[in-house]
């Protein structure tokens, strides 16, 4: 999913104060408050696409499939499953004691309307995808077939659910933990319509349900006395902060008015690590940062040669280690490291120094039809924030440098970014995606031709989307590996994004918030969390 990933907007000085009078007392005890990023976009699972959203939507719902403290999968809102001899049909048995917030009983009903809502056309879900491997789910988001009978997921009885998919899929288990796969309670969906997320009518079947929603402000939860497992719930309350400017969010962490923040400032990891270094967790993360070029639109629409040159011409290694300073590792593919079944692809070049990596951008650059009597000029644009913009200032210095490149930059707030984003009104744009869920898949899947709005640079390549839509259905996994690799080496070739460098994550987190665990997924739901003495 993208990242939020991480951003700055100027909070208003009313606006926090308004924070400071509202946050519980830092010795509340049962009481969790983190750093959130920013205020969410939506918290419809269905049109919401950020970090910071899936966090909150984690705590408010359950997916059949749920993930433990590790991020290792346990059973959610289905208490077992058995799947196929072929591997494409899996059939879930719903917890008798599942309910909602309301007290209602959870169904595979449930599970049957939300799929569907969220695979209706009308409905315009960007993760549409990630129900992809159903059966007829495509079709139906295509507007190929319209009878929902025909779609790949039935209930059987009120607990029983069967997903019928379209081929094998290795990683569907992990991708029904995707908020796209979370049920949703039909009536006070319909009773509602837009406003069905706002307190008092969102009745969710996770382990916290919503006390208060102060946009700009906070996000209360307080915990679902009616989840399946609500005695093992610790927090009294879960505060959620949009805590955009990552400087302001470490002076409330260090004041106590935050128990875990979202980021950290670049330029404080040096201080953090010699004065704050037993609070401080940093952990490789499944996700890439990236710059996507407008593909759609001159110059650099079937131009490769200068979308190469560009990304040539880019010092990662000065970019990690003087700038964001937490171990990423500069990126010169876009699958990250350590997927599993996966050889990550680079292309030679990745292993020349930047002199030479210059000079090849150089050439590039001259057969491209730019010069210092004619330079680029371009502009980039990102998502407000500290660390964005410092990484957007050297990038354009170093175009400069070595091309002459003349480069302007434009920030945004994360809702006018994304609509900025989505309607291809950029020509280049900071972009990051976490994958969803631990395969190659997720990561080049963004990719094929009518991957929607997700495909952020609207690259299409015959040859690209051959082997990625092949890959999907194929059932050996060495072979599907290949058809894997093979997809990313042409991506990298075709240069619609330049990958800078593989995330890590980095959180302050008080010595007393008990039950967090690194994982590479950084998911950290709150009910395995607690609040020790303090």
């Amino acid at each position: 999913m993208p990242a939020t990933r991480r951003f700055v907007l100027s909070l208003a000085l009313a606006l926090a104060t308004s924070w400071l009078m509202l946050a519980p007392g830092a010795s509340a005890d049962g009481v969790l408050r983190l750093g959130n990023a920013t205020e969410p976009e939506s918290l419809d699972i269905h049109l919401s696409s950020g970090v910071a959203e899936a966090n909150i939507q984690r705590d408010l719902f359950e997916g059949l499939v749920a993930e433990a403290a590790d991020a290792s999968l346990i059973p959610g809102a289905a208490e077992s499953w058995e799947i196929s001899d072929d591997g494409t049909v899996y059939t879930f048995h719903m917890r008798e004691n599942g309910r909602w917030s309301n007290g209602d009983p959870v169904t595979a009903h449930d599970f049957v309307y939300a799929f569907r809502r969220g695979l209706d056309p009308a409905t315009a879900a960007a993760y549409a995808f990630i129900l992809y491997p159903i059966k007829n789910a495509e079709a139906l988001v295509a507007g190929d077939i319209t009878d929902l009978d025909q779609l790949g997921i039935r209930a059987l009885d009120d607990r029983t659910l069967e997903i019928t998919l379209k081929a094998p899929t290795a990683y569907f288990l992990d991708m029904l933990t995707h908020h796209m796969a979370f049920p949703l309670h039909k009536a006070s969906v319909e009773e509602w319509g837009s406003a069905w997320t706002r307190p008092g009518n969102l009745v969710g079947n996770g382990a916290f349900m919503m006390d208060e929603w102060v946009p700009q402000s906070h996000i209360k939860l307080v915990p679902n006395p009616y989840f399946h497992a609500a005695e093992e719930v610790s927090l009294d309350e879960v505060w959620y902060y949009p805590t955009e400017d990552e400087g302001q969010e470490l002076q409330r962490y260090r004041a106590d008015e935050l128990d875990v923040t979202y980021d950290i400032p670049a330029d404080q990891i040096n201080w953090i690590v010699e004065n704050l270094n037993d609070e401080y967790r940093n952990f490789p993360y499944l996700g890439v940062y990236y710059y996507a070029f407008n593909t759609t639109e001159p110059p650099f629409r079937d131009n490769v040669g200068l979308r190469q040159a560009l990304s040539l011409a880019i010092d990662r290694k000065v970019l990690t280690q003087r700038i964001t300073r937490a171990g990423e590792i500069p990126a010169f593919s876009f699958v990250p490291p350590g997927v599993p079944g996966y050889q990550q692809q680079v292309l030679e070049f990745a292993d020349w120094d930047q002199a030479a990596l210059n000079q090849a951008a150089q050439a590039l650059y001259a057969e491209a039809g730019f010069s210092e009597d004619n330079p680029l000029q371009i502009e980039i644009l990102y998502n407000t924030s500290d660390n964005h913009k410092k990484i957007a200032i050297a990038i354009a210095a170093m175009w400069k440098q070595a091309l002459g490149v003349e480069t302007t930059l434009r920030n945004e707030e994360w809702k006018a970014y994304l609509a900025s984003r989505d309607e291809k009104a950029f020509q280049v744009v900071r972009a990051g995606w976490i994958g969803d869920y631990n395969d190659a898949n997720t990561f080049l899947e963004l990719y094929v031709s009518d991957a929607g709005v997700m495909n952020d640079p609207g690259y299409a390549s015959t040859a690209y989307d051959d082997l990625v839509k092949g890959a999907a259905v194929e059932t050996d996994p060495a072979t599907r590996g290949q058809m894997l690799q093979d997809a990313e080496r042409i991506f990298l070739t075709d240069a619609p994004v330049i990958p800078i460098y593989f995330y890590t994550t980095q959180h302050m987190i008080k010595p007393w918030v008990e039950g967090w665990v690194n994982n590479i997924k950084d998911v950290h739901p709150s009910r395995f969390l607690s609040v020790g003495d303090h």
